[in-house]
């Protein structure tokens, strides 16, 4: 019996120990091809371990952002691994230069038989070095609309807004046309189109759309949002809103909360979005007296604007108020009302403090405010829903003499000089339309221009007895204008 077990344990050391094939001196059995086998496993976890150690603990400690981390960590531990492979197989006995001349020969044979992973292979390199893309991406390829949450050699991860993943082939990223929302930074514009009925005010549209943008708290104020006429549809103007976000993969929590808000103002001025017309037909006899008019009359369901009792005050009819503003035509006062935005105060908020500069222009559409001596606590005036103030200020950079906060919760239409300089450079005939109608009251301006002159903030250089001249000259010099 124990004959025939130690004859047993001898043949199958025979069967592990006997050669099965020579790779040049080295001769390869079942022993060793075991052993190789735990050996790779342990440096493919090294290489693991390694991968995992750089990218949370190392590279943190250094500064390095998210997107480097991976990319560092995943070429060093592809190395690392390589590395160790090549010294399992010499510490075995193997001969590397013979082994570089058999994968040679076989070369052409595996490309062939796996060009698709080689080339997804290679395709990760390139994406892990160029960086077209990194971790923390969010990007759109084909129908895919994600963020990238890995990038290996064969392929790359993304989980999608509906928290799924899907799994892309390196090769598609570098023969594919990928766009990248997110390349510098998170901050991308969002696209609303707006339909009215055609008899609209285009005006009164882009104020209320505005307002709309305004009152979102993730839209930016710089860029600042835009409106575009597009065009005419049937029974319709199209207009579309430009607004930028600094999370643009929230675009679709971002749409709709605009368009329940464009809508909402759009009601409230009366407007009319194309759905809420109807049409009336009246259908004559053949032989009737109109029989040789058109069949079908059709009249639009409109609106009576009249009624609105709670319709917001117009930051477009409020600028028609201001002396200096009230000659503009309409699509001028588009233009301010382009450049102007919209600012919230909570109750007891200051708007500015006095001394400080005058380069904001304000109407106040909801709420109230109180304008007063600051050092002495003095109260001068409250100013309610309607009123406009700082319009010279703006224009002529006279400092704040008073002091300006909320009563209660307040929405203000403001022109900022950044603004206004952007819309005067864009629309230089602006500039001497102000100036003209600054003409029509030269004892207010006198007045002013006396201030200025004893604050010390109007030398006798610009000092010109004719007082559309200084107007002039101080617009130029203080909006850049040629």
């Amino acid at each position: 019996m124990l004959e025939s077990i130690e004859k047993l344990l001898v043949n199958l050391g025979q069967l592990f120990t006997t050669p099965l094939l020579y790779i040049g001196d080295t001769n390869i059995s079942l022993s060793l091809l075991f052993q190789l086998s735990i050996y790779l496993i342990i440096a493919l976890l090294l290489g693991r371990i390694f991968k995992n150690l750089l990218t949370k603990v190392l590279l943190v400690k250094l500064g390095i952002d998210k997107a480097n981390r991976e990319a560092i960590s995943t070429i060093f531990s592809y190395g690392i691994s390589s590395l160790g492979i090549l010294v399992i197989l010499q510490t075995q006995g193997f001969n590397v230069s013979s082994l570089a001349v058999l994968a040679g020969g076989l070369g052409v044979g595996i490309g062939l038989g796996f060009q698709n992973i080689t080339k997804n292979f290679i395709s990760g390199l390139n994406v892990l070095i160029e960086r077209p893309i990194k971790i923390g991406d969010f990007i759109q390829l084909e129908n895919d609309l994600g963020f990238v949450e890995e990038i290996g050699l064969r392929s790359t991860r993304i989980r999608t807004l509906q928290d799924s993943h899907v799994i892309i082939p390196n090769g598609m990223l570098i023969e594919g046309k990928i766009h990248n929302l997110t390349y510098d930074n998170f901050q991308g514009r969002i696209e609303v189109d707006v339909f009215v009925s055609d008899d609209s005010d285009p005006v009164l549209v882009t104020e209320a759309i505005l307002m709309a943008a305004y009152m979102e708290p993730a839209v930016l104020r710089e860029p600042h949002p835009k409106v575009l006429f597009l065009g005419f549809e049937d029974n319709a103007f199209r207009f579309q809103l430009w607004a930028w976000v600094n999370e643009i993969y929230n675009e679709p929590l971002y749409m709709s909360s605009l368009r329940f808000s464009i809508q909402h103002n759009l009601d409230k001025q009366g407007v009319l979005v194309p759905w809420d017309h109807f049409n009336i037909y009246f259908h004559h006899p053949p032989h009737s007296k109109n029989s040789e008019s058109s069949p079908n009359t059709i009249l639009h369901g409109l609106k009576n604007y009249e009624s609105i009792s709670d319709k917001p005050l117009s930051a477009r009819d409020l600028l028609k108020q201001v002396t200096y503003f009230e000659n503009f035509t309409n699509l001028e006062l588009r233009k301010l009302i382009e450049v102007g935005y919209r600012k919230r105060l909570k109750r007891l908020d200051f708007l500015f403090h006095e001394g400080e500069p005058g380069d904001t222009f304000y109407i106040i559409l909801s709420g109230s405010v109180e304008v007063f001596v600051e050092k002495i606590n003095k109260h001068l005036i409250t100013l309610k829903a309607g009123k406009f103030f700082g319009e010279l200020s703006l224009m002529l950079g006279i400092p704040r003499t008073a002091s300006v906060r909320a009563i209660e919760d307040t929405i203000l239409f403001a022109i900022h000089k950044k603004g206004f300089e952007k819309m005067l450079h864009e629309n230089p005939e602006l500039a001497e339309v102000i100036v003209q109608e600054f003409g029509k009251h030269q004892e207010e301006l006198l007045e002013r221009q006396n201030e200025l002159r004893e604050m010390g903030l109007v030398d006798a250089q610009e000092y010109d007895k004719n007082i559309l001249v200084w107007v002039r000259n101080r617009l130029k010099n203080l909006f850049n204008l040629n």
